[in-house]
């Protein structure tokens, strides 16, 4: 985690028992996910995993044409 964000940010995640251990305690904040407060980094896992899923030949979403790669990503 960059330097910056240990000073700065304000981290929300769920209750998962790593956390306590990689984040600063001063600015992590666990929370339920019906808080709502995790939904804008699980929108942009979601969003990564639907792009990154073009690249997997096993999806529906697979192309063959580098170019389509390229404009995709």
């Amino acid at each position: 985690m960059p330097a910056v964000y240990r000073q700065c940010a304000m981290i929300f995640t769920d209750h998962w028992e790593a956390y306590k251990v990689v984040l600063p305690s001063k600015r992590h904040c666990a929370v339920g996910k019906e808080t709502g407060l995790t939904s804008d980094i699980e929108r942009f896992n979601n969003t990564l995993r639907q792009r990154v899923s073009r690249l997997v030949r096993q999806t529906l979403s697979f192309s063959k044409k580098v170019d389509n790669h390229i404009s995709a990503i």
